[in-house]
């Protein structure tokens, strides 16, 4: 069965999937159909689009889904053994959670693992953002350790509100954290250098 706290978060998600791909005649439609849904009717069109896991009467939890895409999310990077994506009701700006695959890993080997990723997102977002500190914490939802990156503008905590972030807001955090690709760089050869002297010309002919 499915929690409160899951169901919002799901709704949130799949909300945000809508404003992003669905055409601008049919958002509002799928949108109210979507908050109208009570935990039953949520949780067989989870099933229906194989978005949930059945294990006797487990549910997938929703950050073991948002690792394996199964719930679509704002990624800005993605290592081997872990996800770090925007977090779309943020603390303060550029929050950013990073979500192990592994839905049993420990708090402590998780924040061993995943410590050149933390240290990575922290400095984008200390260059892009300007905050005071960054705050990393960790927290346990739904059986799930997952980490916190909190930048520090005021007095945030890592138990201060959360506000619903804009997509516009999502968008632009996500460009500019985003990891992109390295451009190749190919070195065109330099042209040889001829000194006049060796050009052999024809003689001229009246």
């Amino acid at each position: 069965m499915l929690q409160k706290q899951q169901i919002e978060q799901i709704k949130n998600q799949l909300i945000q999937q809508i404003n992003e791909n669905f055409p601008e005649d049919k958002k509002s439609t799928a949108i109210s159909q979507i908050q109208e849904m009570n935990e039953s009717e949520l949780e067989n069109f989870l099933k229906q689009n194989k978005l949930i896991k059945n294990s006797g009467q487990q549910t997938e939890c929703v950050f073991c889904a948002i690792a394996s895409g199964a719930i679509p999310s704002r990624k800005i990077n993605e290592k081997s053994d872990a996800i770090a994506v925007l977090e779309i009701n943020p603390i303060s700006k550029a929050h950013v959670l990073i979500i192990p695959k592994n839905h049993s890993i420990k708090k402590n080997d998780l924040i061993k693992r995943t410590k050149e990723l933390q240290e990575e997102i922290s400095k984008k977002i200390k260059t892009k953002f300007k905050p005071k500190e960054i705050l990393v914490a960790s927290t346990n939802l739904f059986g799930h350790e997952i980490i916190n990156i909190i930048p520090i503008y005021k007095d945030e905590t890592i138990d201060s509100k959360k506000y619903k972030a804009e997509e516009k807001e999502l968008e632009f955090v996500q460009e500019a954290l985003l990891e992109k690709p390295k451009p190749q760089v190919i070195k065109k050869p330099k042209p040889k250098k001829v000194k006049s002297e060796k050009i052999w010309l024809p003689k001229r002919i009246p």
